[in-house]
């Protein structure tokens, strides 16, 4: 496959799949921007799942349409793409995020629930709890072949799954 043209990459999976390090290893191995879908939830979101709750698709709905803006601008950009770690559990949020349009790719973290709960138990410095994994789960559509997903299994080092997510994509390293 030949990655010319693609402008953004969104790496997707639960939390505790490994977006954010697979994501920063994959914009820097092609010298690209790293953006966390996290950094643009409103504060009130990130109060509420602090607190264990899930967010309902009404309080997801502005989040979903700035990553939108996101991609669209990065799809614009001169220079460098983008990488965007992103949950992006459902089709209609990949669907309304404009992961399907032409310059966006899909990658798809995908591995054991065991190793996922692992990661989660031994992370102190991040807004998830551990108890919203199983809502993430019952949550998670994953991606079709229509979508045209790369699947990455996250049992390795992140820089070594990027590796991997380059090629699939037929990207070049920086």
């Amino acid at each position: 496959m030949d990655g010319r043209g693609t402008r953004a990459v969104v790496v997707m999976g639960v939390s505790g799949s490994g977006k954010t390090a697979v994501g920063e290893a994959l914009a820097a191995l092609l010298g690209w921007r790293f953006l966390d879908a996290d950094g643009f939830h409103p504060p009130a979101n990130v109060a509420l799942m602090s607190r264990g709750i899930p967010l309902s698709d009404v309080e997801r709905a502005p989040w979903l349409d700035r990553l939108a803006e996101v991609l669209a601008a990065a799809l614009e950009a001169e220079g460098p793409g983008t990488v965007l770690a992103c949950s992006a559990l459902a089709r209609r949020y990949r669907e309304r995020m404009g992961v399907g349009r032409e310059g966006v790719r899909l990658v798809f973290l995908d591995g054991p629930e065991a190793l996922i709960r692992a990661r989660l138990d031994a992370r102190r410095d991040h807004f998830m709890p551990a108890s919203l994994l199983d809502s993430q789960l019952a949550a998670l559509e994953p991606p079709g072949a229509d979508e045209r997903p790369v699947v990455a299994a996250i049992e390795r080092e992140p820089a070594a799954i990027a590796a991997g997510i380059a090629a699939a994509l037929g990207l070049e390293p920086a």
